[in-house]
């Protein structure tokens, strides 16, 4: 079931779309990182890869950062 009661300020609404702008880059980064790392010689990918698991925890953070803001408030 989804919330009914999300919080209607204008600063919470300012919150959740910088929130879901910083998710959207963080996912953004992992697609290129990802493919950096596909194309990455065999001496850079080691780094290449630990780069993309960095970026895959920036976009969890986000993620979770935007499910904080979209919880419902407690009465």
């Amino acid at each position: 079931m989804f919330p009914t009661a999300l919080p209607t300020s204008p600063l919470a609404s300012d919150a959740r779309l910088r929130a879901r702008e910083t998710w959207r880059e963080a996912a953004s980064l992992v697609s290129v990182r990802w493919q950096v790392f596909l194309d990455a010689e065999a001496e850079s990918r080691t780094w290449a890869f630990a780069s993309y698991l960095a970026a895959l925890d920036a976009e969890e953070a986000a993620a979770g950062d935007m499910a904080a803001l979209s919880a419902p408030m407690a009465a």
